[in-house]
């Protein structure tokens, strides 16, 4: 039997526990095409038994379509400009730091930013907060048990420094935990604090239509300080940046004017 979309919908919903009915249905359709393909998948019943047998293809397909999939330093590249932008600018500019990593979902980011303070000795002003809609994932953020896939852009020395191996799970390191903070928050329904000097929302916004875009940008703008910093995703380019008061510094990292 062909499959249609809404036969993969139902399918990942029993087997992955994904609500795909819930997406914006062009978009979806066309992230599952390109993902599918990559896969070298030429139907959508032959791809779910690929997912089904291919870990890895099955991580892959997570990732690509949902915004719940995190990892370490992802985009390691990216977040390494971000690193040296943090370090060289804005701890000399403005000393202890004010961050939020809003949609954080299971922690891997706001973590990330807490192993760079430690890292590089910085001051924080306040805990790292982590933001998410979804208190589940919330919940596995505060427990900070990850996997392997979710570690797989650490270097082995820094895998060995901050986490604890336990059986097939790695456990995050208490120095790196106790200086991040998570709370439930909706990016299109709740207000947004003041005075930040750096926050990252990363592959979110392209679920979103080009108006809500705007507005979300324009909140996150009003939100950083001056010379403040905000990281996006790897597909999440701001056209136009100024019209938000922002200025691309480097690859999808804006600063505040």
């Amino acid at each position: 039997m062909e499959w249609d979309f809404n036969t993969f919908y139902e399918w990942a919903q029993k087997h992955l526990k994904l609500e795909l009915h819930a997406y914006k249905e062009k978009q979806l359709q066309r992230r599952i095409n390109t993902v599918m393909g990559q896969a070298g998948a030429t139907s959508l019943a032959d791809y779910s038994k690929l997912i089904q047998r291919d870990p890895i293809v099955r991580e892959e397909f997570l990732d690509y379509i949902t915004i719940n999939v995190t990892d370490f330093f992802r985009n390691k590249e990216l977040f390494d400009n971000f690193e040296e932008l943090l370090v060289s600018r804005l701890a000399p500019q403005f000393g202890p730091l004010k961050i939020w990593s809003a949609a954080c979902s299971t922690g891997a980011e706001p973590y990330s930013l807490a192993m760079i303070v430690h890292k590089h000795n910085l001051s924080l002003k306040e805990n790292i907060l982590g933001t998410d809609l979804d208190e589940t994932v919330l919940s596995q953020a505060r427990e900070s048990v990850y996997t392997e896939f979710e570690l797989k852009n650490l270097p082995l020395l820094e895998k060995k420094e901050y986490f604890r191996q336990s059986d097939k799970k790695y456990v995050l390191d208490r120095r790196i935990r106790q200086n991040v903070t998570f709370k439930k928050h909706d990016l299109l329904r709740d207000s947004f604090g003041k005075d930040y000097h750096a926050i990252i929302c990363r592959n979110v916004t392209i679920y979103f239509k080009t108006e809500v875009k705007n507005d979300l940008y324009q909140r996150f703008s009003d939100a950083l300080v001056p010379g403040g910093l905000l990281f996006t995703g790897a597909t999440e380019t701001i056209y136009r940046p100024e019209q938000f008061g922002l200025k691309k510094v480097a690859s999808f990292i804006y600063e505040k004017m």
